[in-house]
């Protein structure tokens, strides 16, 4: 998994540093997640406030915005996808612009060190076997 990680990172950046313990890059990270991610996905990390399960499809065909809390599944995924998704827009790093996704790119909103900094923030948030889990992955995608 290493080597696929490897090859989604866009050659010439360095990897995101998400540092969930830097206090002060996730307080910077709240006021981004409050500012840009928390009407789709909850001021509180619990997913679109308006559907009650993310992994059912709304009747659009597409996917409600899911809980970045320990309820979703953000956590199964290494910093590096996480940090893609976030600049690229879930169609941009699955590289299918017509892919039904609501998830914009964020690449001319936010700068990296901003994506760097939501995303401390929510991984700051879990606990527990979210968090072993969440390392694990990252160590067997090389980014630990």
């Amino acid at each position: 998994m290493g080597g696929l990680i490897w090859l989604l990172t866009p050659k010439g950046e360095a990897a995101p540093r998400l540092r969930p313990d830097d206090t002060a890059l996730v307080a910077q990270g709240a006021l981004v997640y409050a500012e840009n991610c928390a009407a789709c996905h909850g001021a509180d990390l619990s997913g679109e406030p308006a559907w009650p399960d993310w992994r059912i499809r709304k009747p659009d065909g597409r996917l409600a915005a899911p809980p970045h809390d320990e309820s979703g599944h953000t956590w199964h995924h290494p910093d590096e996808v996480l940090f893609q998704v976030t600049k690229l827009g879930t169609a941009g790093y699955i590289g299918d612009p017509d892919h039904p996704s609501d998830m914009p790119a964020f690449e001319d909103v936010l700068s990296d060190r901003e994506i760097e900094a939501v995303l401390s923030f929510i991984k700051s948030s879990w606990k527990g076997r979210a968090k072993a889990a969440n390392k694990r992955i990252n160590e067997e995608a090389g980014a630990e």
